[in-house]
């Protein structure tokens, strides 16, 4: 008991010689910093951002392959390569006068490439870039009334794009085989004990 009693006292007497060194007797002492108020907070750098350059193809994807959509509203459904737009994308065509695929951009990652291949002589599409795809923009109007004229205006396709469209398809088509054009038409899909890893396309 008289030991303890000694040390109490020695703590006692060391914290009113140094008093905020240490808290109350027995205790741990305790120190708070306050952040911000001296240091000035670095600022970070911005920093340029760059544009990423052209994605490069898939090996043997060349203008002319067939490919097969694995995405989007036509998923399975089989398309002729173009080429590929500035922002990497891939222009591609069913023709849409045999397999109703149109003229459209897709992401080579969602496209299987196959080994069949269409002679493009004679298509001219070197017109079409990413901007023939860009959406016109709408007039701004009452929010009661965009919510009603969503539903009843649907969007056609202008008579120039029509044009466009059809002009292109005779030409695609006008080298297809009785067999590729079937090949074209016919969707793609799975069966039991058929494995993407052993298909040859």
């Amino acid at each position: 008991f008289g030991s303890r009693l000694k040390r109490t006292l020695a703590l006692h007497a060391f914290h009113q010689k140094h008093p905020g060194k240490m808290g109350k007797a027995g205790q741990a002492r305790q120190v708070f910093r306050t952040y911000g108020k001296t240091k000035s907070a670095s600022k970070v750098k911005s920093t340029e951002k760059k544009t990423p350059g052209q994605q490069k193809l898939k090996k043997g994807l060349v203008p002319g392959s067939v490919l097969i959509m694995l995405a989007g509203r036509f998923r399975g459904r089989r398309a002729v390569f173009l080429k590929q737009l500035a922002s990497g994308l891939l222009l591609v065509t069913g023709p849409y006068a045999v397999n109703g695929v149109p003229l459209r951009r897709v992401n080579q990652r969602m496209c299987i490439g196959t080994s069949t291949k269409v002679d493009l002589k004679g298509a001219s599409f070197g017109s079409v870039d990413d901007a023939y795809f860009a959406r016109e923009k709408k007039a701004a109007g009452k929010k009661g009334e965009a919510m009603f004229a969503a539903g009843a205006e649907k969007k056609e396709m202008s008579a120039e794009k029509k044009a466009g469209q059809k002009t292109l398809d005779e030409a695609v088509a006008k080298g297809l085989s009785a067999d590729v054009r079937s090949y074209l038409k016919a969707r793609f899909s799975l069966s039991s004990k058929m494995y993407p890893h052993e298909l040859r396309f």
